[in-house]
């Protein structure tokens, strides 16, 4: 992958078709934290339920603890951004959060030390998403912000798909050397931290800080109420990834034989199209791309509720799957930083992130029993249905607004 870059006074947008150094040194922080993160996630099951003997219902709380929690703080990160015009020291306080909670796994042998080390975790990603995206929209053109995103989420995504290897090929050399992991994990997120701290310029707008009413309004404003509303709804549509591949699993062999290698193949295709759909998303508007990225999890859901488990039915709806993410992940920040004014701009990329979160941990929790009703596949099916309604609505919520 060649990206052409160039060095620039902070503060200065890239020029021509170029990609802001800011955003390469952003994403390379990312690609570190991700190797660390998903380092953890990937044996954290085997730990606590293998290692530390707990259930899996533990493990099951645990995670929703990962999934969520973040949530709880990204609007409040988001608004610590704006009212101190600080991004990159928000950021810092957000990954280092997360890089002592690496090294507290070490002795953490219970379930409530476990939960409050994953929970410490999730809030340091929900200080750093806003400020961190706010610093991309900053240091880019409005004509290139698709592609910026693009560029970021594709070296985030190569840091989420090498994660899991490094993890188990460290338990490999190492039988049952989780704190060798958690150790390594820690190192790959100290460096994160120090690229952070060391290289990225804290570029800031011209500001002087946002009132508590300015956020209000600015985040209650016309501009930025349907494209909420259409995330948000939206949401409520997207079943979890481990719906999916659990469904592929159970429908045949060949999904059961390599389920630990799904995630991995998702990533893949993500990181492969995340920047040609961003180019796509400055060309043809950034509201037709993620809404096309909602019909291919759309043609997922029918793939998969419709799967046989063989080759070609899991290869192309691992395909679909990272098509959407690439079509969504960096677009929808991309949309909502051109909505809000360059002060708010923190709170508003964490009002619509926020927003898909919960909307996303509530569908989960109404899928599992919709599968446990009916099955994978109907459910599957049925949350086909709701989808296709809620895309037409969103359409109808998000007409015109690239203009």
């Amino acid at each position: 992958m060649y990206l052409s870059i160039r060095d620039r006074p902070a503060g200065e947008k890239a020029a021509g078709s170029r990609v802001a150094t800011t955003v390469v040194l952003l994403g390379v922080v990312s690609l570190l934290t991700d190797i660390s993160s998903e380092m953890v996630a990937a044996v954290l099951p085997l730990y606590m339920t293998a290692e530390l003997g707990l259930s899996l219902l533990a493990y099951g709380v645990v995670d929703g603890l990962y999934q969520g929690v973040s949530a709880l703080v990204r609007i409040f990160g988001g608004y610590l951004n704006d009212r101190t015009n600080r991004p990159k020291w928000v950021a810092v306080f957000g990954y280092g959060i997360s890089a002592l909670s690496r090294i507290a796994l070490v002795p953490a042998h219970s379930f409530a030390a476990i939960t409050a080390v994953i929970t410490a975790d999730r809030l340091g990603k929900g200080f750093r998403t806003a400020p961190r995206d706010a610093l991309i929209a900053d240091a880019s053109e409005p004509s290139m912000l698709g592609r910026a995103f693009g560029v970021h989420r594709t070296l985030d995504t190569i840091g989420a798909a090498l994660g899991p290897l490094v993890a188990f090929g460290l338990l490999l050399l190492v039988p049952a050397g989780y704190s060798a992991v958690f150790v390594a994990s820690f190192a790959f997120a100290l460096l994160g931290v120090a690229m952070l701290v060391l290289f990225v310029p804290d570029l800031r707008t011209s500001g002087k800080g946002l009132p508590v009413r300015r956020m209000v309004a600015e985040l209650a404003s016309p501009r930025l109420r349907k494209p909420l509303l259409a995330a948000g709804l939206l949401g409520l549509c997207t079943v979890s990834d481990g719906f999916l591949y659990l469904s592929l699993q159970d429908s045949g062999d060949f999904a059961a034989r390599w389920f630990p290698l799904m995630y991995v193949g998702t990533n893949l295709v993500y990181l492969s199209l995340a920047i040609p759909f961003g180019r796509l998303a400055d060309r043809v508007g950034r509201a037709r791309v993620f809404l096309g990225g909602h019909v291919a999890l759309l043609l997922t859901y029918l793939v998969a509720g419709g799967s046989d488990g063989g080759l070609i039915a899991t290869l192309v709806a691992l395909g679909l799957l990272g098509a959407y993410y690439a079509a969504t992940d960096g677009v929808l920040p991309a949309l909502i930083s051109r909505r809000v004014s360059a002060d708010a701009r923190g709170s508003g990329i964490a009002a619509a992130q926020t927003v898909v979160v919960l909307a996303r941990f509530a569908v989960s929790l109404a899928f599992a029993g919709l599968w446990e009703a009916l099955g994978p596949s109907p459910a599957l099916l049925f949350a086909a249905g709701f989808l296709m309604a809620g895309i037409g609505a969103a359409s109808w919520l998000l007409k015109g607004i690239d203009r």
